[in-house]
């Protein structure tokens, strides 16, 4: 038994019981639907959600607790020499039994660590199987609920919605809640950060070397926290890119709204849009084993030197990544403005380009500043192409032809591999994150003033 065996198992259960109430409740009035309360397949999508959902929340919580409670039943049954050795080490010796029960043909000699795998796999197929025989159950529950429930006076539409209100209310509800656990998260390590170096160095801190020594009497013992490069890097990159993917996914949406024929629009709006489904490792090879040494030729060439890792060529390779993101959402602002604006400019006497500047782009202008935003963030999350093209030392400096790195390229270097969450240098991961947090909203807060000042409210 599997878990994919018991989600399939329930949506089966769930696809039969729509189809046999469905037809219960037809049968209860001879087929005459006027009698009943509401439509058939409403009977049925309320057998069905009661089959399913309370099978799912069985499902859901073995998912998200059983490993762990396994796990710790598996922990108290050590023997105590390896009980005393857990305590000291707990990591460790939970990592042996993991790897012994995940590849039994590992190298693992240790009698105790696997007779531990095996007391696991004993207790993982007895929970198992317990989650299907519940699940089972309270989905067969369900449906003879629901089906006792069906006569041609129940109200199943009502009751159907009000199930589904529930569920969209738990789902805002999981998605608040969600957000504040990752804020704290952040919140909390920050602060735990900033216990050993100060707020004031991160800020404002022009030197960014947050590899600390094993010894305080070694070379740069305490590290160096200064985030300013980069942001600055980060910045720059994105400044960049938007000069790309700005200029260039306004005017392809302005040329395909409005002067493209149907068939042209047909052909290249999608094509333009593949752009957004290309890996960005794809994006980052194309960066460093083209763009970057075409731009060092061209340098060459101009008498201008150029790093092999620049800003230039992860910015410009950015730029061409975010343009399906301005192009696309400003083609649905522009499309959504009432086309009776732009047949009033024509009829005035304005031509076409005169409308599109004076009419169609200003009541269009909060979806353009939203495509911008959009583009603008996923310029500031993107790591690999920076990691490729750009190089991942601190930098700081404002000259596109040099190397610069990124917040999100440090955070991913600062928790790669083995880290311990009590140094400083892992911690700043967190700092970086809360700082890249709080400068998105402030970026956010500031698009929305522009967006109330200059939006325009149409009948």
């Amino acid at each position: 038994m599997t878990s994919a065996a018991i989600f399939l198992t329930l949506i089966l259960l769930a696809i039969i019981a729509f189809v046999t109430v469905r037809q219960r409740s037809l049968s209860a009035v001879s087929g005459d639907t006027s009698k009943l309360h509401s439509l058939p397949r409403h009977y049925g999508y309320y057998a069905a959600v009661c089959a399913l959902i309370p099978g799912l929340l069985i499902f859901v919580v073995w998912l998200v607790f059983g490993k762990n409670i396994i796990e710790g039943l598996v922990i108290s049954g050590l023997p105590e020499g390896l009980h005393a050795q857990y305590t000291e080490q707990a990591n460790l010796v939970l990592n042996r039994i993991r790897l012994a029960v995940e590849n039994p043909a590992s190298s693992e000699k240790h009698l105790d660590i696997l007779a531990a795998a095996q007391h696991f796999n004993s207790l993982y197929i007895k929970g198992i199987w317990a989650t299907f025989g519940l699940a089972l159950s309270s989905a067969l529950a369900g449906i003879l609920f629901a089906n006792a429930k069906t006569s041609p006076d129940f109200r199943a539409r009502n009751s159907f919605e009000r199930v589904l209100t529930i569920l969209l209310v738990l789902s805002s509800v999981i998605a608040v809640i969600t957000t504040l656990g990752i804020v704290a998260s952040l919140l909390f390590e920050s602060l735990r950060f900033f216990q050993e170096v100060s707020v004031v160095d991160f800020v404002f801190g022009l030197h960014w070397s947050p590899q600390t020594a094993l010894r305080s009497d070694q070379v740069a013992s305490s590290g160096a926290f200064g985030a300013v490069p980069l942001f600055a890097g980060t910045m720059l990159i994105s400044l960049l890119a938007m000069l790309v993917a700005g200029p260039i996914g306004l005017l392809s949406a302005v040329y395909l709204t409005q002067y493209a024929s149907a068939r042209t629009r047909q052909i290249a709006k999608p094509l333009l849009e593949v752009l957004a489904g290309v890996p960005t490792v794809v994006y980052g090879f194309f960066a460093a084993l083209t763009v970057a040494p075409l731009f060092r030729e061209v340098g060459e060439f101009l008498g201008v030197e150029i790093a092999s890792e620049s800003a230039l060529a992860a910015g410009f390779v950015m730029g061409i990544m975010i343009i399906p993101f301005v192009s696309s959402l400003s083609d649905d602002a522009i499309t959504a403005v009432p086309k009776s604006l732009k047949d009033g400019s024509l009829a005035l006497g304005a031509t076409r380009s005169e409308t599109i500047v004076s009419v169609l782009l200003p009541a269009a202008l909060p979806g353009i500043v939203g495509a911008f935003l959009l583009a603008i963030s996923r310029a500031v999350g993107e790591t690999m192409i920076v990691v490729m093209a750009a190089g991942m030392q601190p930098n700081l400096t404002a000259n596109p032809l040099e190397a610069v790195t990124t917040v999100t390229v440090q955070i991913v270097a600062l928790l790669t591999g083995d880290q311990e969450f009590d140094s400083a240098k892992t911690l700043s991961a967190f700092a970086l994150g809360l700082a890249l947090f709080l400068s998105t909203m402030i970026l956010n807060i500031f698009a929305l003033r522009i967006v109330r000042k200059y939006r325009e409210v149409y009948d």
